[in-house]
């Protein structure tokens, strides 16, 4: 972060190509993608803050899953937030070519 402040993502990855060895604990650059899950105890508005500042420096695509709603957001810079469910499928093309997910597989069976 510009200020020096760590911020880390619920989950993040990093593209091969812009991964470099380093001796560091952790690696000091952007994630290609950032996904932040909302707990019980988050509020929204400070995840889609964190997705949009990663977003800014750099990263290309975040996500917001939020398990309360059965709801997946997807960010991209410049673009209108994507809000899917159910039966709509996930793709982050410019990451994973051909990879896909419907939503509704993300969630933890339902017994009854």
């Amino acid at each position: 972060m510009p200020n020096t402040e760590l911020r880390t993502p619920d989950v993040s990855f990093v593209s091969a190509q812009r991964l470099k060895r380093t001796i560091s604990d952790f690696a000091q650059l952007v994630p290609d993608l950032v996904v932040e899950i909302k707990s019980k105890t988050d509020r929204i508005r400070p995840l889609e803050d964190k997705i949009k500042l990663f977003l800014q420096l750099g990263a290309r695509v975040g996500i917001l899953i939020n398990p309360d709603e059965l709801t997946v957001t997807i960010y991209r810079l410049n673009s209108e937030d994507e809000v899917l469910t159910g039966e709509d499928k996930l793709t982050i093309p410019e990451l994973f070519p051909g990879w896909e997910i419907l939503i509704s597989q993300i969630w933890p069976p339902v017994f009854e």
